[in-house]
């Protein structure tokens, strides 16, 4: 059994410091957790035009190190990041361990212009973590089922968003249909709050592999949202149920 949390944060916008104190706060009315999964962008919210806000040396990322170790568990979110004079929307996996995976955002969202700042990541990550091969996702991935597509290599998506409010109904359909179809877990971490272009009404939750909402946001703003992972349990529902051996 795994203890999965979202720390469902209000974010201020590009205010990397006060977003991680805000961080620890969450995490310390958390319950003790194997996993803590933060949204989208989650240090400075999200800038389709990063300059001047994508970290240039990822402090928040050496903080994420730095709480797992500290935490024993496992931290999961992503950071615009500027590297090598190109910007990603990259998602970080860190582990107790010190070992840090990583995901490059595949699908940019062009309504916006993210395409026309961000390099696409090219390739999709899965983590193994105790035990739990988790497929990393953000945001608008979440709207390609076929990249999302359960290929025989994972238990879990993670999917980490800054998903507005006026477009919230689509995220309460695909976060339980990626699940459903894929009879996995999903783990869906959005924001709250507002940025220079949106509000953002939370509706993080974790949905089973048959569509069950195991926990969900009832606050609508920053919030610690949990739930229990049987990956045995889903692993039967599987077998008797064999859906995914017809793709």
């Amino acid at each position: 059994m795994m203890k999965i949390t979202i720390l469902q944060l209000d974010t201020k916008w590009n205010s990397p410091d006060f977003n991680i104190s805000e961080a620890e706060r969450l995490l310390a009315t958390a319950p003790k957790s194997d996993l803590y999964v933060l949204p989208e962008t989650w240090t400075t919210g999200f800038a389709p035009h990063p300059e001047g806000i994508a970290e240039e040396e990822p402090q928040s990322v050496i903080w994420m190190q730095n709480t797992a170790r500290r935490m024993d568990a496992a931290l999961c979110g992503s950071i615009a990041i500027h590297h090598d004079g190109v910007f990603r929307n990259r998602c970080y996996f860190c582990t107790p361990d010190g070992s840090s995976y990583t995901y490059d955002k595949h699908h940019l969202f062009e309504p916006a212009g993210e395409h026309l700042s961000y390099e696409p990541g090219a390739d999709r990550t899965v983590v193994t973590y105790k035990g739990v091969r988790f497929l990393l996702t953000i945001c608008f991935d979440l709207r390609f089922p076929e990249w999302c597509r359960y290929r025989g290599d994972y238990d879990a998506i993670l999917c980490v968003a800054n998903w507005p409010e006026q477009r919230i109904a689509a995220w309460d359909v695909l976060t339980r249909a990626r699940a459903i179809e894929n009879q996995c877990l999903v783990v869906a971490a959005n924001r709250s709050g507002n940025d220079p272009a949106n509000h953002y009404s939370g509706h993080s939750a974790i949905i089973d592999a048959w569509g069950n909402v195991l926990a969900a946001d009832e606050r609508h703003t920053a919030t610690a949202i949990t739930a229990n992972f049987d990956l045995e349990e889903q692993q039967r529902f599987r077998q008797v149920f064999p859906v995914l051996k017809h793709l």
